[in-house]
């Protein structure tokens, strides 16, 4: 209960950003599960895309504490929020578009470049360690067509519609 003239720390935007920290931890909950439960190694794209979620997450829980003492500028957080949101449908949009063979992908994980081998890379191969290098330009997993980064990459532009669209809302007055 709020004290009488006091303005309320549920606003729009304080809404908007506890939610936003839930989402990306659910789809970093999300990753996790595929890659633990699924037995869905990630690639390097597909980190990157948890990076952004990272970054999502600690901005939302920072603008909650700022928030806490100066609501206004949560809705200047939800635009920082949008704009990692954007990030991530981007980095997301490009692994989806490295998966359908749109446009080639880092050479570090999709095989398009092929390197010299050393006497190094022979005894590393031939040691005792495997190494597993995980295809970006190989979707694990789709549904309806559409692969993990494809989901990632929808779901990262509704947050950012939703960031910004908490960002224009003006608190309630009361």
């Amino acid at each position: 209960m709020s004290r009488i003239g006091a303005p309320s720390f549920w606003t729009p935007a304080t809404t908007w950003l506890a939610l936003a920290a839930l989402a990306a931890a659910g789809m970093l909950g999300v990753a996790h599960a595929f890659e633990t439960f699924g037995h869905y190694p990630p690639c390097e794209l597909c980190y990157s895309q948890r990076d952004a979620h990272w970054a999502a997450l600690w901005v939302s829980l920072a603008g909650l504490m700022v928030g806490r003492f100066r609501p206004a500028a949560a809705r200047w957080v939800c635009v920082v929020v949008g704009l990692v949101f954007v990030v991530s449908t981007g980095l997301a949009s490009y692994h989806a578009g490295v998966e359908w063979k749109w446009w080639p992908g880092p050479s570090t994980c999709t095989g398009a470049h092929i390197k010299a081998v050393t006497a190094a890379d022979m005894a590393a191969l031939l040691g005792p360690t495997k190494t597993h290098i995980v295809r970006c330009d190989e979707a694990a997993w789709r549904m309806f067509g559409i692969s993990m980064a494809g989901y990632n990459a929808l779901a990262s532009l509704v947050f950012a519609i939703l960031s910004f669209s908490a960002a224009a809302q003006r608190p309630a007055r009361g």
